[in-house]
């Protein structure tokens, strides 16, 4: 099975609402570590032809939010302990930084918004509900990072929640969580009071602390 496509099909409306959609799905764990994707499925799934779903998977592969193997299956990535402990490193690096940028223009409404992301995150905890634990959590780091106006680094930290989405999924099932992240009220203390080493530790302790007890 080949998935190279003609340059038109990546900015086919068809492909781009499959390419996005599944993109979402995969950063917000929808789908769990080692799930089997097939060109035929996904078209099905989508209502598009095997053109856009191929051109699709094969950004998505490019991007580490799919793996295929030689043979041609694709799925979601199974990361190892080595990888997951990776992953973590470059979060630890790449949103600590962004944070910093962000903190001379976290005004007021700025932390509002985050702390009644924070209120969502905690409805989604209540409810047992993962994915929407994923997605407002991302919600709250993204919130913050657009703050630093840096996009080449926000997009790296995108693509990094990307391939680690099936896994936070598996993450977020181990913790069994009844509370939102501790950390996030350190996070919206230390941008109130301006202590960017305060938002410094936070940061990094929350981005850090699960993932490495996943990979121990």
């Amino acid at each position: 099975m080949t998935l190279t496509a003609r340059p038109s099909d990546a900015s086919s409306p068809a492909h781009d609402r499959l390419y996005r959609g599944l993109r979402s799905r995969i950063m917000h764990g929808d789908l769990p570590p080692g799930h089997a994707l097939t060109l035929r499925g996904i078209g099905k799934e989508y209502d598009v032809s095997m053109t856009p779903a191929r051109e699709a998977v094969r950004r998505l592969v490019a991007e580490g939010a799919l793996t295929m193997s030689t043979s041609g299956r694709i799925s979601t990535p199974e990361l190892s302990s080595e990888r997951i402990e990776e992953l973590a490193a470059l979060r630890a690096l790449i949103e600590v930084e962004l944070a910093s940028r962000a903190l001379p223009r976290a005004h007021m409404a700025l932390i509002d918004r985050m702390q009644t992301i924070n209120n969502a995150i905690s409805e989604a905890v209540a409810h047992r509900d993962a994915v929407s634990y994923i997605r407002t959590n991302l919600e709250f780091h993204r919130t913050l990072y657009l703050r630093a106006q840096a996009p080449a680094m926000l997009a790296m930290a995108e693509t990094v929640w990307l391939q680690m989405g099936p896994t936070m999924r598996a993450l977020y099932g181990r913790l069994r969580r009844t509370d939102p992240p501790q950390f996030h009220r350190l996070i919206i203390a230390a941008l109130k009071a301006g202590d960017e080493p305060g938002l410094r530790l936070a940061v990094r302790s929350d981005v850090t602390q699960g993932l490495r007890m996943l990979a121990s």
